[in-house]
């Protein structure tokens, strides 16, 4: 997982309310056993105008010249701006997979759905809760500017806009500390491994028996 320090990135925003994971990731991409790939399918249904299936080609696609994410003043974009309730629906942990292999780093919404808000710090998003009216206030700015970036500072859980001004959030100081050292749960429990290999070592000293793999006999 890469570590969350400093970000600065360009905004894109997706004025919706209520935003389900079915809608940034279509359920049909699920059948997939792999953990990479969903990137080019995130918001399949609003970013195509044709229906899409695993393997298919992005470029030999129609895509929707209206919707946000294609349009070229945002393409780039690495923050995603979005209205209440975002993720919410199915827990399904693509949702987050789809949305940091597109190239997003960051999110900020007023609200997130539970399961949506905690698989994203184990995928290596900051999702950043901020009051309505100061999304709501981000809106506009980013409608008004192209080019609209934020600076997101981790370590100091703040904000900085375009103009100057600061904008302050909170962090879980544990969620906060994995992001900053870029920390999965795999990666928490490796910090581990020579308590784990001893423990191994000094239960097979006891318990030799373990080693022993039984064996397949094949009946005829």
């Amino acid at each position: 997982m890469h570590a969350f320090t400093v970000h600065k990135g360009l905004v894109a925003p997706i004025d919706r309310e209520n935003v389900d994971t079915d809608a940034i990731i279509p359920k049909q991409f699920l059948k997939s056993i792999k953990r990479s790939g969903f990137g080019p399918n995130l918001f399949d249904e609003w970013r195509y105008l044709d229906h899409g299936e695993p393997g298919q080609d992005p470029a030999a696609r129609r895509p929707n010249p209206d919707f946000v994410l294609n349009q070229p003043r945002y393409r780039g974009a690495s923050v995603l701006l979005a209205r209440r309730n975002f993720g919410c629906g199915s827990s399904r942990e693509h949702a987050p997979w789809a949305i940091e292999q597109f190239g997003f780093r960051a999110l900020i919404a007023p609200s997130y759905a539970d399961i949506f808000f905690n698989n994203c710090f184990k995928n290596g998003l900051l999702p950043i809760v901020l009051p309505e009216l100061q999304v709501a206030r981000l809106f506009e700015e980013v409608a008004a500017f192209v080019g609209y970036a934020l600076t997101i500072d981790l370590e100091r859980q703040r904000i900085v806009k375009p103009d100057g001004e600061e904008l302050d959030f909170e962090v879980e100081p544990f969620r906060k500390q994995c992001l900053l050292g870029g920390l999965d749960d795999i990666g928490l429990t490796l910090r581990h491994a020579d308590k784990i290999r001893a423990f191994e070592a000094e239960r097979l000293l006891r318990r030799p028996w373990l080693a022993n793999t039984p064996s397949m006999t094949t009946r005829t």
